[in-house]
This record gives structure tokens, C-alpha cells and sequence, in this order.
């Protein structure tokens, strides 16, 4: 087996990788019948010199390879028919400006497996970047509430190398005192803790942080039942909201009248209420300031998130009157929102994510697949939808009559 490296195509740039090079070692030594070439790349958090200091082959051209891992969308005329890949491709939710990818998959006889559907039978996920989506992005957030208010300054992450260089600035941080309202409960939410531990930003019941003035800045992370509830007045229940997001409204409100900072790592579907509308961002009691959007979804649960920003130029301006302002106006809202955040952070987010691959996935290419895990994950094979991701069949066709259409 000849395993690729692939580069990463996509733009806005990012700097992830699947392996580090000392990663690539262990995976040598542990499986020595494995050849593994690296795809030259000038943008690749660990250098080209890197890996080949490491021993290994890197050259432009490995269309040789039978299997390619990378991180984000393959660029459609990157792809090599009749091979496997794994990477990111967003579209198993019918992503629109990705349904030309799905296409292409199926038309260039794919075998493809989508990372971020590689779960076990219980249908939890085994190679993830959330918890680095929340470390930046609560970095950012706190970043952005510093410029907003023009009371303190802090570097991109971006500029920084890894993890412990941002612990560092945030120890010597005197922020305000500030209410910070963090949703969601994963691996986001886990990241987003970290970030605002860090900072020395107390915790907070929800009880308490909605009805006491503090004298320091202090933060609370709600889950689903504190943002939802039951159109019907009946008592909330976690699993029924999951399946059925349509018969939810927003409960948010009284979060709006008191936070500052709002950092969103919660799961929506598109069925689900938003948080608030346009008009309560009207209203004088809204007191939001400063948002991180790091669900980033575009008019989705947040709508003040009206378009992804860029690492850099990771905050922009909202005014429910005008739209899309500078940040630093008076009656702007500062929106971070944006969509590839643990990239930031590349080298840490990698080699986590690689030991994750690692420990969870990679056995599965060598012992049949026992588990089923690759089996879960695999949208494409034998130039269609696999049986699992069917549903997605109109969602391809539907291109093809757009694209009859316009020739």
C-alpha cells in the first residue's frame, strides 16, 4: 500500500497536515509493508525539509499512491480517478457550494471516506479538530472584545506557534468585568473551557450569572435546554429536540439582556430555532457586543453571521440596520466567525488530530475493517453513493438538471 500525503489546495489557505513527520515514523515502524510519499507544499505547517530529514520521499507529483489523506476539500481537478481519500469534504449535509465535489467523487470512481464521519458503533466521532475550533476561537473572541472596546491587545493566534505561547499571554490578561456566555457542550465547549480558564474567568450556574452583578469576569456554558424549548409547553427533553429540532423556539433571550461576549460551539440543524432574529438585535436590552461564532453558520443560528471572515481578517461589523459595518462602530456588533479555525494553531491541532488517526482509524486499513469504522465513513465506492449516504442522490442529480439546464 502506497499512502499520499496530499497538500492542502484550498483557500483561504490552511496549514494542517495529517502527520507530522515524527508521526509518519510510528506509523513506518509499526506497519513496515506501508510506503508513504509526501506531496510537496509551501504552506504545510512542518517544511518539506521536515519530513525529508525524516526519511521520507517528497515530491509534486504522487499520483502513484493508492490511498490520499488530507484536511480539507480536494479541488475537483485534483482528484485522481480510481483511488481512495480521506479528508473533509461537507457535503454528507448537502453543503451546496460542495455538491460539484460530491459529483466528481462518484463520477471519477472514488473510494471516499469523510473524516468527519468516521465514528464508532455508538456513533461518537474518532478523529476531530473541535476542541482546537474552540481553543481558537475562544482566543479570538477574546481578542475581538479587546479591540472592540479598545482596552487591551492581543496577537493573532495565527501568530503564535503553539498552545502554550497563547496559556502564556492570557496568565498576564486583566480582563474586564465581563459576562461571558459560552453554548454548546462537546468538544468545542471543551476547548472554549480551556481558553477561558486560562484567562482566570470565573464559572458561573446559569441561575446565578443571568441575576448577580459580578466584580470580575465570569462565564457560563449552557447546553440545548437552556436555548430551546417546546412550542408546546411541554417539559424539554434532550433526545426529542435532537429529533425534532422543528418543534423548538429560542429560549435565549434573557442571555442576550446580560452577555457580552457570546461564543457559540453548539451543533444546529437547520430545523432548529435561531437564537434570536434580527429585530431583537434592535432592541435596547440586547446587549450582546462582541460575538465568536465558531459553529460559523451562515443565516443560521446566528444572524449577525452573514459570512465566513478569514484568519486574516477574522472580525467584522454588524449593524441589524445596515448589515455589514466596521467592527469599531458605535452601534456595531463585532462578529468573529471564522470557518477554519484550528488552523491557527496548526502544528498542535495536527499532530493531536494524527495521533487520533493513529490510535482510532488507521488498524481499520489493515485488519479487514473488524469494527465496521471505515465502512461508516465510506460515501463513495464503484462510482456511486454507497447504500448509508443514498439520501444524497437528489442532491447530485440535482446538479446534473442544473447543469443540462444551463448548456
Amino acid at each position: 500500500m502506497k499512502i499520499g500525503i496530499i497538500k492542502e489546495e484550498i483557500i483561504p489557505v490552511d496549514w494542517r497536515v495529517m502527520f507530522s513527520p515524527a508521526q509518519l515514523l510510528q506509523i513506518k515502524k509499526k506497519y513496515p509493508e506501508v510506503e508513504i510519499i509526501v506531496q510537496s507544499s509551501d504552506v504545510r505547517c512542518f517544511s518539506d525539509s521536515d519530513y525529508i530529514k525524516h526519511g521520507f520521499v517528497v515530491k509534486d507529483d504522487i499520483s502513484e499512491c493508492d490511498v490520499f489523506m488530507g484536511i480539507k476539500e480536494v479541488p475537483v481537478e485534483s482528484l485522481i480517478p480510481n483511488r481512495k481519500y480521506f479528508f473533509f469534504s461537507h457535503t454528507f449535509k448537502k453543503q451546496e457550494h460542495n455538491r460539484k465535489l460530491l459529483k466528481a467523487l462518484i463520477e471519477k470512481n472514488i473510494e471516499f471516506f469523510d473524516l468527519e464521519l468516521l465514528k464508532d458503533k455508538e456513533g461518537r466521532r474518532l478523529v476531530y479538530f473541535g476542541k482546537w475550533a474552540g481553543i481558537v476561537g475562544a482566543y479570538n473572541g477574546l481578542r475581538a472584545l479587546g479591540l472592540k472596546f479598545r482596552t487591551f491587545e492581543l496577537p493573532k493566534a495565527s501568530e503564535l506557534k503553539r498552545k502554550s505561547e497563547v496559556e502564556k499571554i492570557l496568565e498576564k490578561l486583566e480582563l474586564p468585568n465581563v459576562k461571558i456566555c459560552v453554548t454548546g457542550r462537546g468538544h468545542v465547549a471543551q476547548g472554549v473551557r480551556e481558553i477561558l480558564a486560562d484567562a482566570g474567568v470565573k464559572e458561573v450556574s446559569p441561575q446565578d450569572y443571568l441575576h448577580i452583578e459580578y466584580d470580575q469576569p465570569v462565564f457560563v456554558n449552557i447546553g440545548c435546554k437552556h436555548y430551546a424549548k417546546r412550542k408546546s409547553g411541554d417539559e424539554f427533553n434532550r433526545q426529542y429536540f435532537y429529533d425534532n429540532p422543528q418543534d423548538h423556539e429560542s429560549n435565549f433571550k434573557e442571555f442576550t439582556k446580560v452577555t457580552d461576549l457570546y461564543i457559540s460551539g453548539h451543533y444546529w440543524d437547520q430545523n432548529a430555532p435561531r437564537f434570536w432574529d434580527v429585530n431583537d438585535m434592535k432592541t435596547e436590552d440586547f446587549k450582546i457586543s462582541v460575538i465568536a461564532d465558531i459553529t460559523c453558520d451562515i443565516k443560521g443560528s446566528i444572524p449577525s453571521t452573514i459570512r465566513p471572515s478569514t484568519v486574516a481578517n477574522p472580525i467584522y461589523g454588524y449593524n441589524p440596520e445596515e448589515g455589514e459595518v466596521d467592527f469599531l462602530n458605535d452601534n456595531a456588533i463585532a462578529v468573529m466567525a471564522v470557518n477554519n479555525l484550528p488552523t491557527e494553531l496548526a502544528k498542535d491541532s495536527s499532530e493531536e488530530f494524527g495521533k487520533m488517526f493513529m490510535d482510532n482509524i488507521l488498524p481499520a486499513l489493515f485488519n479487514n475493517d473488524k469494527d465496521a469504522i471505515l465502512e461508516r465513513a465510506r460515501m463513495t465506492k464503484n462510482g456511486k453513493l454507497t447504500e448509508r449516504y443514498s439520501y444524497l442522490q437528489d442532491f447530485v442529480s440535482g446538479l446534473e438538471e442544473v447543469e443540462s439546464e444551463e448548456s
